[in-house]
């Protein structure tokens, strides 16, 4: 099972953004879902919908997460949690599963993020003169996923922006993030900036412009921001 996320106020904002992304769902879908909060789509996939989820570590049909005492310790994700298979679920190696990703045949990849800039640039694999456990799959998921979401709390603990007018970080991909959801909005990246579509109730443009680095676009459509 994940690691539980700190209690009251840390939850809804997991579930606000794994809700809404899991809205950018559509049928017969291939998607890989990052390590950490991206997880978390898996339990939101729309009822009747056909999406196939895949783990670089080598399985194509990962269900919801496990009910607990029900845990198969032989099937875990990339992240090295238990998952639940679905009917036809299929397993291979590693290398098969990055020819998939490299071959350009997901749809759409959910990952994490330490930085996002203005440019669509991403940052999200390590910090300098930090431990870094190792590079994992993002570089290769970024690289081939046809459309790529980040879902992050839109601050650092400290209530540092996260989303910048140019990263600072080593990059993971220049120009790769598409959409950026976060706990406060949804953010489109487009040739002429970041695009405000929605915020999360409550707050206004205004609100979110604040706590973001980069410029912001605010779209003529704006709207609140649905789970």
């Amino acid at each position: 099972m994940p690691t539980p996320p700190k209690p009251g106020k840390d939850i809804d904002k997991r579930e606000r953004i794994v809700k809404r992304i899991a809205r950018e769902l559509c049928d017969g879908f291939y998607v890989n879902l990052g390590i950490g909060m991206p997880t978390l789509v898996a339990n939101h996939v729309p009822p009747g919908m056909d999406v196939i989820l895949q783990s670089e570590n080598g399985m194509l049909g990962i269900g919801p997460y496990p009910v607990e005492g029900q845990e198969d310790a032989d099937l875990i994700n990339a992240g090295k949690e238990t998952v639940s298979e679905l009917p036809g679920t299929a397993y291979f190696s590693s290398a098969d599963s990055f020819a998939m990703i490299r071959g350009g045949h997901i749809d759409l990849s959910v990952l994490g993020a330490m930085e996002v800039d203005e440019e669509g640039n991403l940052a999200n694999w390590m910090i300098p003169g930090k431990m870094v456990k190792g590079m994992g799959g993002a570089m290769d998921l970024v690289a081939g996923a046809r459309r790529v979401i980040i879902a992050m709390e839109h601050t650092t603990r400290e209530g540092e922006p996260k989303i910048l007018r140019k990263c600072t970080l080593p990059l993971t991909g220049v120009g790769v993030v598409n959409t950026i959801v976060t706990d406060m909005a949804v953010i489109q990246v487009t040739p002429k900036g970041l695009l405000l579509e929605e915020t999360a109730p409550g707050l206004t443009a205004e609100d979110v412009q604040k706590a973001t680095d980069a410029r912001l676009i605010v779209s003529p459509a704006l709207k609140v921001m649905e789970g």
